[in-house]
């Protein structure tokens, strides 16, 4: 939505895999009644599958069922979907008709806000495996993003109070990735990370801290050349604009030095080094954010994690935090408008 947001924040969200925890930390979070303070809840999917979570874990939490978006209630989770598919709901099970759903839910979500009837979406967790067909072959729910936003690069960015942490190339095999990166996609990469702490975050300017590539940042050139024929180089530019970017640093001991605390944000190369320090330090509350978007779409950091799908077990806390990152962003977005 272009114009300046005066009224509660509608957000949508795509139900995911709705045998794994998304629906049951969706009820969770809006189990605390403060959380309808800040927007208004739109959930692209079958009513039964929200009334079977809320039997099964005996939550009390008021649902509305909206023939359209513009009839949406505050105070409630509103339920909206075309879909008429009939649906089994497993706690735990996977199968290609969830995946199926799962896909169409998220294609409703994307219509809705690509028409400018909600203002941000947080997408949780659908089985990468099950979602998998000919019409839909994305790896993912940012690449889906990325192709129907029309854009060329985005960059993932895990967040937390303390560590915000944007990756390279993000899920890719160690063979692939090695041969993704270049100058080129390093720098686009760090130039959608800078101006989304800039613009998403409101940090002006923001300091920079860079991870190697290679063991020990390569060791000046012994174990791996990547540091001082690409980064080095990337910084450098950077830098001449003004920038405050450093590096490249060691991984190994980057997190457990807590140098991450001396810095805005930080970029690694791929996906396991950066999120085996994020998850090890904030693995409850970590939020996964898409920046270089034109639409705002956060999700929690976990997946289905089906081995505790319907037990009431699954902690909340991921998705209230992306619930609220998305509010903040697009409050920070209509700001610096």
């Amino acid at each position: 939505m272009k114009n300046k947001i005066k009224k509660k924040l509608i957000i949508g969200f795509s139900i995911g895999d709705y045998n794994g925890i998304g629906p049951e930390v969706l009820i969770k979070s809006f189990s605390n009644k403060k959380l309808f303070k800040r927007c208004i809840p739109v959930i692209f999917c079958n009513p039964k599958i929200i009334n079977f979570y809320k039997k099964k874990l005996n939550i009390q939490i008021d649902i509305f069922i909206c023939s359209n978006i513009s009839s949406i209630k505050e105070n409630v989770l509103n339920i909206y979907s075309t879909i008429n598919n009939n649906i089994t709901i497993e706690p735990g099970t996977v199968n290609s008709a969830v995946g199926e759903y799962a896909v169409k839910s998220l294609e409703e979500l994307f219509i809705s806000i690509n028409n400018n009837k909600i203002n941000g979406i947080v997408t949780l967790p659908f089985c990468k495996i099950s979602i998998q067909s000919k019409k839909f072959n994305f790896p993912g729910h940012t690449e889906y993003l990325l192709e129907k936003t029309n854009q060329k690069e985005n960059i993932m960015i895990m967040v937390s109070n303390k560590l915000k942490i944007g990756f390279i190339s993000g899920h890719l095999s160690l063979k692939l990735m090695i041969n993704s990166i270049n100058k080129e996609k390093f720098y686009n990469k760090i130039l959608i990370f800078i101006n989304s702490l800039k613009y998403d975050f409101n940090i002006k300017k923001p300091k920079i801290a860079i991870l190697g590539i290679n063991p020990h940042a390569g060791e000046l050139g012994l174990l791996g050349k990547e540091e001082i024929e690409i980064i080095n180089p990337i910084i450098d530019k950077l830098n001449k604009k003004e920038n405050k970017i450093e590096g490249p640093f060691s991984a190994d001991s980057f997190f457990g030095m807590k140098n991450y605390l001396k810095y805005d944000g930080v970029i690694s190369c791929y996906h396991d080094q950066g999120l085996i320090g994020f998850k090890s330090l904030f693995f409850d509350e970590g939020v996964n954010y898409t920046g270089g978007l034109p639409i705002v779409r956060t999700s929690p950091d976990h997946g289905t994690a089906h081995d505790i799908a319907g037990k009431g077990k699954a902690s909340e806390l991921s998705l209230t935090n992306a619930i609220k990152l998305n509010i903040k962003i697009l409050n920070n977005r209509n700001f610096n408008s």
